[in-house]
């Protein structure tokens, strides 16, 4: 076969990306992340032929296990929480490359234990020297587990291999902490070798938002001030915060959803375009997006973030609200029920596009009504979404970055944010509402004075 052949070319984005040996190492693999997303995302690769034959899975953590305790953990994991079906021959190769190391963060025998595993799995399974260090962990706990990975050698990237380190949200918990952890952290890592995980930029919808409007020149030459009204983006969640309370009297939702989640959603909804969709080109639009982003809702088209538990229903969408026509050859009575244009991105559950515009009503005289036509990935897609998770640990392990936050989206994300919490610490903390509604009558009153109204989705 000719090499000139496009089934050949490794650009070509058609073809599955397939990782080179290597290993990943899970700090805190006891945890809930761990046992429902990080292990099962692990075997769905494996199940789809996306890691490399000696692939290999270090869980870190205090309990007193053997391997054999590790590989049954995971087990029990993949078999309740994994995607794709269950094969045994898949799991029989992925358990050759399972070890686990018992230690705390402060052991220094326990990471000399780690440095000796990994080169004992060097050796049996050609992992290359390339492993990846994954800080499922307290945020309290990331300082102390970064400067073990430098000070046991752990770190250190031989010639032809690789270490990366991926970091959980959230990173900081104002800029000054941020700040400070960016600072600890590129003591051990480059830039280059430092993933910070938002699951949502795993998520095929997201990514579709790209596709959606730099795909289609139907929505991008109207995709701007000229044209849009305002944009609406909602996280609602219908449960409560359950066993997480003591991590949100340290937190909060502002912190754990808007610093990164909306901010990130906004900056991919508001970006120019991109030159290409690499690391650096990527992460420089959104970078100026970031940058602009101002409080006083009298400065360009307002962005509407909001957030909440036990809200009206889960769901999490955004919304391209568009200015009403400028003027109409149809009477008053004809367009009394018609709404505004809008392009709503549904992000989940039910992951899809819809479009919102008028139509005429059958009969005899001129009637426009709001009508909506749908894109649903279940029904124009056979094959199901991948979790954000598969998608994210395979980005880190070939080296691609472009789904995570670089340390200047952080910081500039800090940035909007320090300040509404630095209001809310002086004026008291936002205004509380009923379970089962759409959050508290101010948030609409906020609206109603820019003369505009939330959706209800």
């Amino acid at each position: 076969m000719s090499s000139s052949n496009p089934l050949r070319d490794p650009a070509d984005r058609r073809l599955p990306r397939i990782a080179g040996p290597s290993g990943l190492v899970i700090f805190g693999v006891t945890g809930d992340l761990s046992r429902k997303k990080l292990m099962p995302a692990v075997y769905d690769l494996a199940n789809r032929g996306l890691l490399p034959p000696g692939f290999s899975l270090v869980g870190f953590a205090r309990r007193d296990w053997e391997h054999e305790d590790f590989a049954q953990v995971v087990h029990n994991a993949v078999k309740e929480h994994s995607r794709t079906p269950f094969r045994e021959e898949v799991w029989q190769q992925l358990i050759q490359g399972m070890r686990f190391v018992q230690g705390t963060f402060d052991d220094d025998d326990a990471f000399e234990r780690l440095r000796g595993t990994i080169e004992e799995l060097d050796k049996a399974q050609g992992t290359g020297g390339n492993f990846a260090f994954y800080l499922s962990v307290p945020p309290k706990s990331f300082p102390v587990v970064i400067q073990q990975l430098k000070k046991h050698g752990l770190a250190d990237q031989s010639s032809g291999s690789w270490r990366r380190a991926v970091i959980e949200k959230p990173f900081g918990h104002d800029l000054r902490s941020a700040e400070e952890l960016n600072a600890i952290v590129h003591e051990v890592f480059g830039s280059d070798q430092v993933f910070r995980i938002d699951h949502y930029l795993g998520k095929e919808t997201v990514q579709n938002i790209l596709a959606l409007r730099f795909a289609n020149t139907m929505f991008e030459p109207i995709w701007n001030r000229s044209y849009v009204d305002h944009v609406q983006i909602t996280m609602a969640e219908d449960i409560g915060i359950g066993g997480r309370a003591g991590y949100y009297d340290g937190i909060g939702a502002a912190r754990d959803v808007i610093q990164n989640h909306l901010l990130q959603l906004l900056a991919l909804t508001a970006m120019e375009e991109p030159a290409s969709f690499d690391a650096d080109a990527l992460a420089a639009e959104k970078t100026k997006v970031l940058g602009a982003v101002r409080l006083p809702r009298d400065a360009g088209v307002p962005f509407y973030l909001r957030t909440g538990k036990r809200l009206g229903r889960r769901v999490t969408e955004i919304a391209v609200v568009f200015q009403r026509a400028p003027h109409s050859p149809f009477d008053t009575t004809a367009t009394e029920e018609l709404g505004s244009n809008a392009i709503v991105i549904r992000v989940q559950p039910d992951e899809g596009v819809t479009v919102r515009f008028g139509s005429k009503v059958p009969g005899t005289s001129m009637e426009i009504r709001d009508v909506s036509m749908d894109f649903a990935y279940g029904e124009s897609f056979t094959e199901s979404s991948p979790e954000a998770y598969e998608r994210l640990i395979l980005d880190v392990l070939l080296g691609d970055a472009n789904l995570f936050p670089r340390t200047e989206e952080v910081e500039l994300s800090w940035k909007i944010l320090d300040p509404i919490e630095r209001y809310w610490d002086e004026h008291g903390t936002p205004a509380q509402y009923p379970a089962g509604t759409w959050g508290p009558v101010e948030a609409d009153d906020m609206l109603e004075r820019d003369g505009r109204s939330w959706r209800r989705p």
